[in-house]
């Protein structure tokens, strides 16, 4: 029981890796240096968690693109 627990738990955590990597090419940032990305990730955290303004932008930005990509 405890085994098919622990299996399930990577499963979820490798697919979700797998998904978190998908948005990094979908935002066409696939062949950047990898301590590049993780800064951009960094001071996007830090600007959404200072500015409920700031983080809406970054919704309206993703929410585009995901409705973008549907048509």
């Amino acid at each position: 029981m405890d085994r098919t627990r622990r299996s399930d738990d990577r499963k979820k955590d490798t697919r979700e890796k797998i998904q978190l990597g998908g948005l990094i090419v979908k935002a066409g940032l696939r062949y950047e240096k990898r301590a590049l990305l993780l800064g951009m990730l960094i001071d996007a955290a830090e600007r959404a968690r200072a500015s409920e303004a700031e983080r809406e932008r970054f919704a309206a930005i993703g929410t585009k693109a995901f409705s973008d990509e549907r048509e």
